[in-house]
């Protein structure tokens, strides 16, 4: 059964392609797809469409939030760890 907009999919899989070689090393593969897949969906939830770049612009920034949250965890692991040292 298709889906609405499933004929825009290799534009997506553009973006998705786009944003997995900037955050190389950062994120993996599947975690960009689900940020683009994500930001697809709440596009569509909220503005009725699904513009490849405002789903691009939001992906991004998801994956620039997570890269974030991610490096302050590991600072902060770091940090407790030296807490801890004798």
């Amino acid at each position: 059964m298709a889906h609405q907009g499933d004929g825009d999919r290799p534009r997506y899989t553009a973006i998705g392609d786009r944003l997995a070689e900037e955050f190389d090393g950062v994120h993996a593969a599947d975690t960009v797809d689900r940020c683009v897949a994500a930001a697809r969906h709440g596009a569509e939830e909220v503005t009725g469409s699904a513009p490849a770049d405002l789903v691009e612009r939001i992906a991004r920034r998801h994956l620039e939030v997570l890269a974030t949250v991610d490096a302050e965890k590991r600072r902060k692991a770091r940090r407790s760890s030296l807490d801890n040292a004798p």
